[in-house]
C-alpha cells in the first residue's frame, strides 16, 4: 500500500477524513494502526477522524482480526448505506439512471431507448427518475450526496452518424440541461463528458486499484477515453482531456481517420443493417451478438487495429502502467476485442516505448451511468475533490 501523507494541522481534518476513506475506499477494511502507517498521521489523530466517520455512518466496523500478539486490530471498512449517488447516462440511443451505494453497489436502474435524446425529454424523464431513487425500497434518501450526469460533448456534431434530424440535435447546442435540473432537485447537480465519466467509474468502483497511471478506452456508440495519472482522473483544461476518439489512426489506405471512425459502434450497427439484420441486441450488453457473427468479426479487426495505433501514440507521450478498454458490449465481445488489440499492438514498431499492459475493463454498458453517480462521490468524499468536479461549482444546496 503506497504511503499518502496527512497533515496534523489544526483545520484540516476535512482533508484527513477524505485521505482515510480514499485509503479504506482503494485498499479495503483498514485499522487505525494500517492508515496510521500509511498516512504520516498519529494514530491519537487517526483515532479521532476514524471515531468521527463511524458516527457519521461512512465506516463501519469489521470482526476483529486475532491471532497477533497485543489488542486484536479492529479493521473498518465503508458502509454501503453511509451515503448515496444518482448517475444519468444521456446517450445516442438510451438514457439510463441509476441509484448507487456508497460502495458502488447498483441499488436501483432505468434503462430507456430512444432514437435520439432531445433536452426537454431528457430534463422530464431524469427528474422523474430521480423521484423512484429517491423512493427506492432501503434506503435513506436524506442521504443521497448528488446527481451526476455524463453526456457527450457537442451531441449535435452527431446528428447524421446516429441518423437524427439535425434540427432537433441543434437544440443540444444551447441546452443546459444539469442548470434545469438544479433548479429542479435539491441535490447539487453535476455534468461530465461520458467518455470521462466512464474512466472514473473504473477508477472509483472498478478492481484495478493497483493502477495508478493508464488510459481508458470506452467502446460505445461512439468510442472516447479518459486519462487516470498518479490516481486521479485527469480532465484536463476544458474537461475534455483523453479524447481519444479523435486520435488519428491509419485508415488502411496510405491515409488517416480519426479512431472514432474505426472503434465505434455505430460502425457496426451499419454493417448489421447492411445484412437485413435486426440492430435491438447490438444496444442491449445482455443479449446473444452471434447472430451477426460475420459482422461482428469484421468489426474487431477493424476496432482493434486502431486501438492499438490508439495505445502506442498515447503510450510514446506518458509512460501508462496499463491501457484499459471497456465498453458497452457482452464480457465476451470485450475479451475478444482486448485480446486483438494485444494482437495488433505486437505487430507494431514500439522501438522506445514501453507499451502498457492491456487490460478489459471491470464495469461495462453501466461505466457512463456509474460514472456520473461517482462525480457526486468524488467532490465530497473523496480526497481529489476537484477532480471529477464540474467546471464551475455546483448548484443545489450542501448536505449537511
Amino acid at each position: 500500500m503506497a504511503v499518502q501523507r496527512g497533515t496534523n494541522q489544526a483545520g484540516m481534518r476535512a482533508h484527513n477524513e477524505r485521505l482515510v476513506l480514499s485509503l479504506v475506499r482503494r485498499n479495503g477494511a483498514l485499522s487505525k494502526t494500517e492508515i496510521a502507517r500509511s498516512t504520516g498521521l498519529s494514530t491519537q489523530t487517526v483515532s479521532v477522524i476514524m471515531r468521527q466517520l463511524e458516527a457519521d455512518r461512512l465506516l463501519r466496523r469489521e470482526a476483529p482480526r486475532r491471532g497477533r500478539v497485543g489488542q486484536p486490530l479492529v479493521p473498518l471498512s465503508l458502509d454501503p448505506d453511509g451515503a448515496y449517488f444518482i448517475g444519468a447516462k444521456v446517450g445516442r440511443r438510451s438514457l439510463e439512471v441509476v441509484l448507487v451505494d456508497f460502495v458502488g453497489a447498483i441499488r436501483h436502474r432505468m434503462i430507456r431507448p430512444h432514437a435520439f435524446p432531445k433536452p426537454g425529454e431528457i430534463v422530464a424523464a431524469i427528474r422523474v427518475e430521480v423521484g423512484r431513487c429517491a423512493a427506492t425500497p432501503g434506503i435513506d434518501s436524506e442521504r443521497i450526496a448528488g446527481l451526476g450526469i455524463a453526456v457527450p460533448f457537442e451531441l449535435w456534431n452527431w446528428a447524421e452518424e446516429i441518423g437524427a434530424p439535425a434540427e432537433a440535435m441543434g437544440a443540444w447546442r444551447h441546452a443546459d440541461i444539469r442548470g434545469e435540473l438544479a433548479a429542479l432537485l435539491p441535490y447539487p447537480v453535476y455534468l461530465q463528458n461520458d467518455a470521462t465519466a466512464a474512466c472514473g467509474a473504473e477508477l472509483a468502483f472498478g478492481a484495478h486499484s493497483g493502477l495508478l497511471d493508464y488510459i481508458h478506452f470506452f467502446v460505445g456508440a461512439f468510442v472516447g477515453g479518459g486519462l487516470v495519472l498518479n490516481g486521479s482522473l485527469f480532465t484536463g483544461r476544458t474537461g475534455n482531456a483523453a479524447a481519444l476518439g479523435s486520435m488519428p489512426v491509419p485508415d488502411g489506405r496510405g491515409g488517416t481517420v480519426q479512431l472514432i471512425d474505426r472503434a465505434s459502434l455505430v460502425l457496426l450497427e451499419r454493417r448489421v443493417v447492411e445484412a437485413g439484420l435486426p440492430v435491438d441486441a447490438l444496444y442491449d450488453a445482455g443479449a446473444d451478438w452471434s447472430p451477426f457473427e460475420p459482422q461482428l468479426e469484421a468489426w474487431i479487426a477493424g476496432a482493434a487495429r486502431g486501438i492499438a495505433h490508439a495505445v502506442a501514440a498515447a503510450a510514446a507521450i506518458i509512460d501508462f502502467e496499463a491501457a484499459v478498454i471497456d465498453g458497452a458490449m457482452p464480457e465476451s465481445v470485450r475479451e475478444r476485442l482486448v485480446a486483438r488489440v494485444a494482437a495488433e499492438l505486437s505487430r507494431l514498431d514500439l522501438s522506445g516505448i514501453e507499451p502498457p499492459a492491456l487490460r478489459a475493463g471491470t464495469i461495462g454498458p453501466s461505466a457512463r451511468a456509474l460514472g456520473g453517480a461517482s462525480l457526486p462521490l468524488f467532490d465530497r468524499y473523496l480526497l481529489d475533490q476537484h477532480a471529477l468536479a464540474p467546471r464551475e461549482a455546483p448548484a443545489g444546496p450542501e448536505l449537511v
